[in-house]
């Protein structure tokens, strides 16, 4: 009789001890995992986001599935990725869609399956998330007009170079920064704007290089973000040879053009907190989970840096996070 109760504590531990286990593991289920899917995979700005994410899964005890395609454009890539991870059936997913437009089927899809996602970086075109966390990207444009307007004393011609059609966050910086320039420096004309296709930093210097060859009294230069930003500061160093007549303002910390503020070859950068849309995206999830309430728009906020910034200890902590 003895025995017998021995066995069935036996097994009643050992069941115990399976079931914690998966739990830690996250089971066959994928219910201890989140899919974090950036645009891309190898731009320095989406390691900024993955370092976030794995912080906040660490502190969670979740795994961070990492994965996203190499080329931005890839939004045949970026679907299967997403598919995938409903496949798995993970906890959650945290989604930077590269077209606001394309992705709205498989992100509603995701919600129908009683998964929650949270929308990095760039919006989507439906409302079926869980929340919205991203830089106030029409402020980023904003910034960066104001900024032109005082470096240009309120005239002046200036090009800009563009990013790909609906991408939700280059196309609310091009829109705060052609409308604010249009209420505020009036004497300020956009002579030129163009796409780089494919989109990537060579393409981005020949665009750069053709406006600038064919209007050559430009004065200023906008390049929405970080690959855009590359390219226009390869081909402004080209035209420009030194002088730094023509003022530069881009978008993201690229190495590159990090060296390019320090060095004084554009004027200023608008800067992002990808670390921070990474963690917050992972804790949504997990405070969801918990029953917690998650608010349905986050600021991860955005600000311009100048050069005489860059001693500032608090912009050196938010360049390391991403450089």
């Amino acid at each position: 009789m003895k025995n017998a109760v021995w066995i069935v504590l036996l097994v009643v531990l050992a069941g115990i001890l399976v079931t914690v286990g998966l739990l830690r593991k996250g089971g066959a289920d994928g219910s201890r995992k989140i899919g974090v899917i950036p645009k891309e995979t190898v731009s320095v700005y989406w390691e900024g986001v993955r370092q976030g994410a794995l912080k906040a899964g660490e502190e969670e005890g979740f795994d961070i599935l990492w994965n996203g395609p190499e080329v931005e454009t890839d939004r045949e890539k970026q679907l299967q990725i997403i598919e995938d991870m409903i496949a798995q059936k993970v906890a959650g997913i945290v989604l930077a869609p590269s077209d606001r437009k394309a992705l709205v089927p498989v992100v509603e899809k995701v919600h129908e399956r009683g998964i929650p996602c949270v929308i990095v970086d760039s919006g989507v075109d439906t409302d079926k998330i869980l929340s919205y966390m991203a830089t106030d990207n029409y402020k980023g444009g904003v910034l960066a007009a104001q900024r032109m307007g005082e470096i240009l004393g309120g005239k002046g011609k200036v090009i800009i170079v563009r990013w790909t059609p609906n991408s939700g966050s280059t196309d609310a910086r091009l829109a705060g920064f052609t409308e604010t320039l249009a209420k505020e420096s009036p004497g300020i004309e956009i002579v030129d704007a163009q796409y780089p296709s494919p989109p990537t930093t060579d393409k981005a210097r020949d665009v750069t290089d053709d406006m600038l060859t064919r209007n050559p009294a430009i004065d200023g230069i906008f390049a929405c973000n970080a690959t855009t930003a590359g390219g226009a500061l390869t081909a402004l160093r080209n035209a420009d040879q030194g002088q730094k007549r023509i003022k530069m303002i881009g978008f993201d910390a690229w190495p590159m053009v990090v060296d390019g503020l320090e060095k004084g070859d554009l004027d200023s950068l608008i800067i992002q907190n990808p670390f921070k849309m990474g963690y917050e995206g992972v804790k949504a999830i997990v405070r969801h989970q918990k029953g917690q309430t998650v608010p349905k728009e986050v600021d991860t906020g955005v600000e311009l840096i100048t050069q005489d910034r860059l001693k500032d200890p608090k912009v050196r902590e938010l360049l390391d996070s991403q450089i």
